[in-house]
């Protein structure tokens, strides 16, 4: 992409971070949930972000199939687009992030490389990585998408879990097996550990 001499941020003369965070009473933060399809992400998010909205947060669920409806419609699925995708879920969870705002993401991300990626962009400190490690065999049986089905009659390629890799996070902050946890217990889980690091 061919860049330009012509762009001149404004990000010096713009509100600050700590100003959105004071006005909203929390601080920003990225819960980045990573897992294969069906293991959970999606549903685990949209519960916390009920929790957390009826603890008075204010919150935003960045979701694979919606971002891909939206934003990333242009998309396929290569590599590079791949790649792609995350970068551009990365740069719009930082833009919450920075307003104050609890941020969820929840997104397969297979790769250890794609995950720093994603981390690098939205800022270290504020990245916290949740493993959904509920094991294939259970992702396999809700299959409420098809998604496995069409994958093992190789109808999909390169889906992550059957014909694409998908490396385990070495250290994530958290991991929820949701063919062990419950919803509840999941949030709960989960609660416990961001509360401290939203609270003012």
């Amino acid at each position: 992409m061919e860049k330009t001499n012509h762009i001149y941020p404004i990000f010096d003369r713009m509100m600050t971070r700590t100003d959105k965070e004071e006005l909203l009473g929390q601080r920003g933060v990225m819960i980045w949930f990573t897992g294969l399809s069906g293991s959970g992400k999606s549903t685990i998010a949209m519960a916390l972000e009920r929790e957390l909205h009826r603890q008075g947060f204010l919150c935003r669920i960045l979701d694979g199939d919606n971002i891909r409806s939206g934003i990333n419609n242009n998309l396929g699925f290569s590599e590079a687009d791949r790649v792609e995708n995350i970068r551009r879920i990365a740069e719009v969870g930082k833009l919450f992030v920075d307003t104050g705002i609890v941020t969820l993401a929840a997104f397969i991300s297979p790769s250890h490389e794609i995950r720093r990626m994603a981390a690098n962009i939205i800022g270290e400190k504020d990245f916290v990585e949740v493993y959904v490690s509920t094991p294939i065999e259970a992702c396999e049986e809700r299959d409420v998408k098809g998604l496995y089905a069409k994958a093992r009659r190789g109808e999909i390629k390169d889906f992550t879990g059957v014909s694409a890799p998908f490396e385990v996070p070495e250290h994530p902050a958290l991991s929820l097996d949701t063919s062990v946890l419950s919803v509840e217990e999941s949030v709960a889980k989960l609660m416990e550990m961001i509360l401290p690091k939203i609270r003012k």
